[in-house]
């Protein structure tokens, strides 16, 4: 079992920065590929970002290439999502996501999910 709390969400006006934080509880936390999802109001679910338990790879929305950097630190149990260069469009509750198998770029492929937080960009 693993449970994930995410911190860091807020306001921030366009072209700002954010940093997201999960911390997963559980002594395996190192075997889960880790990633972000988000969801905006009235639409689905939607990969952000994964990955894997070296930190060594890692795969991106085509949205948020360039602008987000996702990374883990396998001794706190915590991944990041640092979000650089923020548009209105990036406005959803991010969720934090463990995957025992494959890569976690689908909801199907979840394992586990966080509680979300809330990211606002103002225009």
């Amino acid at each position: 079992q693993v449970q994930l709390v995410e911190s860091g969400g807020g306001l921030v006006q366009t072209g700002g920065s954010l940093r997201l934080s999960c911390a997963a509880s559980g002594r395996t936390f190192s075997r889960y590929v880790m990633g972000w999802f988000r969801q905006a109001p009235g639409k689905e679910r939607d990969f952000v970002a994964c990955i894997n338990w070296s930190g060594r790879i890692t795969y991106y929305a085509d949205s948020v290439k360039g602008r987000f950097t996702i990374s883990r630190d396998n001794a706190k149990n915590t991944v990041y999502l640092q979000m650089n260069s923020l548009k209105p469009e990036d406005t959803a509750v991010y969720y934090c996501a463990a995957a025992s198998e494959g890569w976690g770029t689908g909801v199907d492929d979840i394992d586990y999910w966080g509680q979300g937080t809330q990211v606002t960009v103002s225009s």
